[in-house]
């Protein structure tokens, strides 16, 4: 006879397995919502800053494509400018400049929400993590296409000059400047920035699952660089802070508002580099539409050569410029001590300092690379001469052996003094015997 299966209650039924790799169809769906979440963000901040700046009031339509190659330059895309007017007029134009506002903002919420279905996970296989970076990879290379194709727009320029605008409508020469997105560079450049943004997720958070392999670097590598990443964060903060104290102080809101929602990182970041010793060197002829504050323009502006932007040249124009090495020297300790505490119990202190100095002079480099400016713009009359007008050049370079050096020393020194300011903190980890009185 054939024996009747008992009722499905009848015995314990196998658990469902949790973790592991998700379907198909929701692994894709986190994935787009990881990209779609980034850019959407990346839009918004690029939108409310330019508008703050003006450019909704650009002629012709032109306010969406400027939005868009403001998203693709933050994502690390390509954006070509050009010019001209046959022989007659020649418009010369050449800009590079990241604005870091969209970026963070996009990177912060890419990660966030790339996190949400790990945040339960300690533990990954190497084949589950590949595959949803590859997935959120995919995802933001099909969205970024999208701003890319609408990157492209052209602007009639007048030169300035009313005998020079008749001739140039008169010969069909009027000149014009425009802006097109490299397209398989923006792709390119998109994806190794998105995948910079998983790998740092993954350097610096917590709740960010490890395959086996990796976990015995977590303890050497997460706590520099969370200390790092706070610190970028906290200048970013304290920027904020300033920039509504001068909204309310000194008016100026939409120029205020500009530098926050496009350039409030940059000037933060280079804050931090010249608090601990860092410089760059600039020049600025003209006002051709950057924000940048009042500080900087004086030291910056030269009818010829460049100048070095630094503690010294700032505070002859501003005394309060030594306060940027007090709030740097706060926050690096700061963030050392959170370092220190997250890290092994028994890590000797120099090689904490030691992390601390490669951890940050390897930020201050990345904070140089990303904080460069060069602009310029200029017309000329049958390939003669400067027509004036809109025409100017901005230009900001690192002394990159400066800043690394800089940020060597200043690790060092914050790491070993935040080394010392841990011991008496309890370590993730450590077990202290039953009889200890944890200090106070």
């Amino acid at each position: 006879m054939r024996q009747r299966r008992g009722p499905a209650s009848a015995g314990p039924r196998a658990a469902p397995p949790t973790g592991g790799s998700p379907q198909p169809l929701r692994a894709w769906a986190e994935a787009l919502a990881a990209a779609a979440a980034g850019l959407v963000t990346m839009l918004v901040v690029a939108l409310l800053g330019l508008w703050a700046a003006g450019a909704a009031d650009l002629p012709g339509g032109a306010f969406p494509p400027v939005v868009a190659a403001v998203v693709v330059i933050a994502a690390g895309g390509s954006v070509e400018l050009s010019g001209g007017a046959g022989a007659l007029v020649e418009a010369d134009a050449a800009a590079d400049a990241v604005p870091l506002s969209v970026t963070l903002a996009g990177a912060l919420v890419t990660a966030a929400v790339f996190l949400l279905p790990l945040r339960h996970r300690a533990v990954a296989t190497t084949r589950e993590l590949l595959g949803r970076v590859a997935r959120t990879a995919v995802c933001w290379l099909v969205l970024l296409l999208l701003p890319a194709l609408a990157a492209r727009h052209s602007f009639p320029i007048s030169v300035g000059n009313g005998i020079a605008d008749e001739l140039g409508q008169e010969l069909g020469a009027t000149p014009t400047v425009g802006f097109r997105a490299d397209v398989p560079a923006t792709l390119g450049l998109g994806l190794l920035w998105v995948l910079a943004v998983l790998a740092l997720t993954f350097l610096v958070s917590r709740r960010a699952p490890l395959s086996s392999r990796l976990l015995r670097f977590q303890h050497a590598v997460r706590p520099p660089a969370f200390a790092m990443l706070a610190t970028l964060l906290a200048y970013a903060v304290i920027g904020l802070i300033a920039a509504i104290v001068v909204l309310l102080t000194k008016g100026h809101p939409a120029e205020t508002l500009a530098v926050i929602f496009l350039g409030l990182p940059n000037l933060a970041w280079m804050a931090l580099g010249i608090g601990t010793g860092g410089a760059w060197t600039g020049h600025v002829d003209k006002t051709i539409g950057l924000p940048m504050p009042h500080v900087l323009d004086q030291v910056l502006r030269t009818r010829g050569g460049e100048r070095t932007l630094d503690l010294g040249s700032i505070a002859e124009y501003d005394g309060r410029a030594w306060l940027l090495v007090a709030v740097a020297a706060v926050v690096l300790w700061t963030a050392a001590f959170t370092a220190a505490v997250r890290s092994p119990a028994r890590l000797p202190a120099w090689r904490h300092a030691l992390e601390m100095a490669a951890a940050l002079a390897l930020t201050l480099l990345v904070v140089g690379l990303l904080t460069r400016i060069s602009a310029h713009y200029g017309l000329s009359l049958i390939g003669v001469g400067d027509l004036g007008g809109p025409g100017g050049e901005v230009f900001l370079r690192p002394e990159l052996p400066r800043l690394v050096g800089a940020g060597a020393v200043g690790g060092l020194a914050t790491g070993f003094l935040g080394s010392l300011a841990a011991r008496r903190v309890r370590h993730p980890g450590e077990v202290r015997d039953a009889g200890e009185v944890p200090p106070r």
